[in-house]
């Protein structure tokens, strides 16, 4: 028996809705220090990279191009119309933290700044011994609660550093390939209004943890890596935490 294209409308759309009203419920920042001590834990056992409270990354969704003024907006650096979704996940792959309402040309570090995640973390930080720190590529600035890589490491110390960072942070790539994989509507275009896209995308987050909390297994799958643009830092104090994990786990 077949459906008109209108029913099947209205239901993925009372559906997302649906979810997108409980996206709390399921996703979720750490609160207490026992919820972070066990994700630093479980980040530690990948690679030995100390206090580590969520790996950070944006990956796109295209969309088809949207009517209107901003259009434009949409489009990102590889020429496709996209929403940019900032995905902070833990080390079982199960989101923490997830932004799709921002068009595809905005950048990843823009995204992090403006987000209520990115404001709790610049005024309620307590410090990387009690709050711990996101690990991001070098599309972030390198602040006390974010590390990012060397981009040109100069000793063995920076050398081990970076390959523990860049093997902890490739499980956000994997949950996003996960993610992808799971909804296959993510890989193709998402064919309806940008508002439409934003909820949809949010319902599927909040899907991929309920499938997690039931336990279901997801494969690994290879989530293709953004070039992304270097963000420049020029603050020392802000690579301080960097240097001091450097200097005490990786020396």
């Amino acid at each position: 028996m077949g459906y008109h294209i209108s029913s099947v409308s209205r239901a993925v759309r009372d559906v997302s809705s649906a979810l997108c009203n409980i996206s709390q419920d399921f996703i979720q920042w750490p609160e207490t220090q026992q919820q972070k001590n066990k994700i630093r834990d479980g980040f530690y056992d990948v690679a030995h990279f100390p206090g580590v409270v969520g790996t950070i990354d944006g990956t796109h969704v295209r969309i088809q191009a949207p009517s209107g003024d901003n259009e434009y907006t949409f489009v990102n650096r590889k020429g496709f119309h996209s929403i940019n979704v900032q995905g902070v996940c833990d080390h079982t792959g199960k989101f923490l933290n997830v932004v799709a309402n921002w068009p595809g040309s905005c950048h990843d570090s823009f995204i992090f700044k403006t987000s209520n995640l990115g404001r709790y973390m610049e005024t309620r930080h307590r410090g990387y011994d009690m709050d711990g720190v996101l690990l991001g590529d070098s599309g972030y600035p390198c602040k006390r609660y974010i590390v990012t890589p060397y981009l040109r490491p100069n000793s063995e110390s920076q050398v081990r550093y970076n390959k523990a960072h860049v093997k902890t942070r490739a499980i956000v790539e994997r949950c996003f390939g996960w993610w992808k994989r799971r909804f296959n509507i993510l890989h193709g275009e998402i064919r309806t209004k940008p508002e439409k896209a934003v909820k949809i995308i949010t319902a599927c987050a909040v899907l991929h943890n309920i499938a997690l909390k039931l336990r279901e297994q997801m494969e690994d799958d290879n989530q293709e890596v953004n070039d992304v643009p270097v963000v420049r830092n020029h603050v020392d104090e802000r690579r301080q935490v960097r240097e001091h994990i450097t200097r005490t786990y990786f020396s």
